[in-house]
C-alpha cells in the first residue's frame, strides 16, 4: 500500500508569499492615500460648518465676528488642525475667510506642506472652497488647489 503525503510543496509556497508581497506592495500606498484624502475631506467639512455660523452673523448685521453675542463661534475642536485647533474667521470686514490649517494628527505629508483648507466668501454671497499647498493628488474636485 503506498503512503499518498498531502500539502504544499516549497515552490508553491514561495508563489503564494510572492503573490500576497506584491499585493501588500500595491494596497498599503493606496490605503495611505486613501486616508490623507479622507483627512482632507474631514477638514473641509468641519470648516465649511462654519459659514452657517459667518452668514448668521453678516445677517444679523454683526461687524466683526463674535459681536453681538447672537453672532457666535459654532467650530468645534479638531485633532486634524493645528492651533487654535479649529478654523479661524478673518476679513470680516470685505469678505470673510475660514482657514483650517493641519496639524496635530494629520498625515505628515499634509503639515510638512503646511497645508490648509480655505473657504471664501464672494462678493455675491456664494462660497468657494481651495486647499492651498495640499499637494494635488489629496485635494478633492469640489475643493482644488
Amino acid at each position: 500500500m503506498k503512503n499518498v503525503q498531502k500539502g504544499f510543496t516549497l515552490i508553491e509556497l514561495m508563489i503564494v508569499v510572492a503573490i500576497i508581497a506584491i499585493l501588500a506592495a500595491i494596497a498599503i500606498p493606496q490605503y495611505q492615500t486613501y486616508v490623507i484624502r479622507s483627512q482632507v475631506t474631514r477638514v473641509i467639512g468641519e470648516a465649511g460648518d462654519l459659514k452657517v455660523a459667518v452668514e448668521d452673523c453678516i445677517n444679523n448685521g454683526a461687524t466683526t465676528f463674535g459681536t453681538p453675542a447672537s453672532c457666535v463661534d459654532t467650530s468645534t475642536s479638531s485633532d486634524l488642525q493645528a492651533a487654535p485647533g479649529h478654523p479661524v474667521v478673518t476679513g470680516w470686514t470685505a469678505n470673510p475667510i475660514i482657514t483650517a490649517t493641519f496639524g496635530q494628527h494629520a498625515n505628515a505629508k499634509l503639515i510638512a506642506t503646511t497645508g490648509t483648507v480655505v473657504w471664501t466668501r464672494t462678493q455675491s454671497g456664494s462660497w468657494v472652497c481651495t486647499t492651498p499647498a495640499v499637494p494635488v493628488a489629496y485635494a478633492p474636485a469640489s475643493c482644488p488647489q
